[in-house]
């Protein structure tokens, strides 16, 4: 049975509590499944400035850019490998109309994005700068679909537009500079329907689904991965009604999971916090172990092959907007709480990739827990960065089982998270991969990891920490939370030892 540490006392538990971890890591077990790299996924929706200034500047920025798309931001994007962005929304999917971001820029009209703080929308973002970025960055695009204000004959024409090799539609789109149709993977049939997507019922949002999706045809051997809108959080008769009446017609359905102190009031600040309230942001996180399980559940009970894909297309941490900016922007600082977030949530991710096929975090740049911070010319990297470059070692790696004891922390809220987080992987060189972080803000755990037959000959690693949990890496400074080489670990017989500093993130390479 687990120690249950209660917050109000962990300060006078730590002298006595084990901070000690045995990982035994089963590298011999048979048949495991490759991580999907798509579990490192990434949002971008008109928002804010996540499109503008965050990835588009255009041709004529005095931002150095490589055909308007902003040149640092492309390289750090490329050093991420990014493996699937989702866009256009979001809210916003649902009342975009595609025509009107094609043709030339200076011809397509304008709109204002009632759903983010009324900003004027130019469209010069479109079709093609969105699934030529795809292209340079070798992502796999995933449209998300207007199906609230939209109709089944925009929906099917816009798929036509973009796979078709032929007819009226690929005619548009070679005067438009582009003769050659793109290969489009993933498509979301609407956007949060319960919700923002158009107020729909799930009873109702099935049959709307099975029409849209009929009529979004695969072109010239492009084959579309469709995914129905799926619940928020703990809705689970979404899921129930969405898998009873609509499993036939759809290879996923989403999910939408946030972590915020509440959606009454203050979501809390994303930069100054307490010990309590960072503790209760960490469990809320983990909560969505319980709540992919409780999905998954549902979903096995209509489709017990696992045919059908969870796709977390939107999560991460949602706080209060910086003072001073747009509240409808949604841009928030990133701290190395964010980053401890980052590697919880991907360590539970690769457990259940049996049904778990892609998660998306919200947002790339410029809005919520993104990975990138823009300010005009000068960009910074997140702490949330750092942990998504660091763990995409893992994409398409055999996952590595491995089991250890943790004690619980409840926090203040009465929310209840293991102390201590791991995952590994082998991947295609041979080279294991162990992925660490220790949530404790006061303690360092020492980490034994005991392989089942593997006598490692050398270890390397990186490790994520700051001298606060608060810190944050701001324009015009010198970064407060980076990686540095980790040299702590030692190897002897099949085991290697280290120490995790107290709120840190480590990822091992083992040989």
């Amino acid at each position: 049975m687990k120690k249950i540490l209660l917050l109000t006392a962990m300060l006078a538990a730590a002298a006595t509590l084990s901070a000690q971890v045995k990982v035994s890591v089963h590298e011999t077990a048979q048949d495991q499944p490759v991580i999907p790299a798509e579990l490192y996924g990434q949002f971008s929706e008109h928002l804010g400035k996540c499109i503008y200034e965050g990835i588009w500047v255009g041709p004529e920025s005095d931002i150095p850019n490589v055909d308007g798309y902003r040149t640092d931001v492309l390289e750090a994007l490329r050093a991420l490998k990014v493996p699937v962005l989702r866009w256009p929304g979001g809210c916003f999917a649902d009342e975009y109309h595609w025509m009107d971001g094609i043709g030339p820029r200076e011809n397509r009209p304008k709109l204002v994005n009632n759903n983010w703080g009324g900003t004027v929308e130019d469209n010069s973002f479109g079709t093609h700068e969105f699934l030529n970025l795809c292209e340079m960055l070798g992502t796999q695009p995933y449209i998300s679909a207007n199906v609230g204000s939209g109709t089944v004959e925009e929906l099917a024409k816009w798929v036509e537009y973009m796979t078709a090799e032929g007819g009226t539609m690929a005619e548009l789109r070679a005067s438009n500079g582009r003769k050659e149709p793109w290969k489009v993977k993933y498509l979301g049939v609407g956007n949060e329907s319960w919700g923002c997507g158009g107020d729909m019922t799930p009873e109702y949002y099935s049959d709307v689904y099975k029409r849209y999706a009929l009529y979004a045809r695969n072109y010239n051997g492009n084959s579309l991965f469709k995914i129905a809108c799926g619940a928020s959080d703990y809705d689970y008769n979404w899921t129930k009604v969405l898998m009873k009446n609509a499993r036939k017609k759809m290879k996923g359905l989403s999910l939408h999971y946030y972590t915020c102190k509440t959606w009454s009031g203050s979501k809390g600040s994303a930069t100054q916090f307490t010990p309590e309230e960072y503790y209760n942001v960490l469990a809320k996180t983990c909560e969505i172990e319980e709540v992919l399980k409780n999905h998954f559940a549902i979903m096995d009970a209509y489709d017990p092959d696992k045919k059908i894909a969870l796709v977390l297309d939107e999560w991460g941490t949602w706080f209060d907007v910086e003072p001073g900016t747009n509240p409808g922007w949604l841009f928030q600082q990133n701290t190395m709480r964010d980053a401890m977030v980052a590697a919880l949530n991907l360590n539970i991710f690769q457990k259940h990739t049996d049904r778990l096929k892609m998660a998306n975090i919200a947002q790339i740049v410029n809005v919520l827990q993104s990975m990138i911070l823009t300010d005009g010319p000068r960009m910074v990297l997140t702490p949330t960065y750092h942990v998504f470059r660091m763990y995409n070692v893992h994409q398409r790696a055999t996952y590595v089982p491995s089991d250890y004891k943790t004690h619980d922390i409840v926090s203040a809220e009465g929310r209840i998270m293991d102390d201590f987080s791991a995952c590994a992987s082998r991947d295609a060189d041979g080279k294991f991969h162990v992925s660490l972080a220790n949530p404790y803000l006061d303690k360092a755990v020492t980490v034994e990891l005991a392989f089942d037959s593997l006598k490692p000959s050398s270890v390397t690693g990186e490790i994520l920490k700051a001298d606060r949990i608060d810190a944050y890496n701001d324009f015009g400074k010198d970064p407060a939370v980076a990686p540095a080489a980790f040299k702590g670990a030692k190897a002897s017989g099949k085991t290697v030892k280290l120490t995790l500093p107290a709120a840190s993130v480590v990822v091992l390479e083992i040989r």
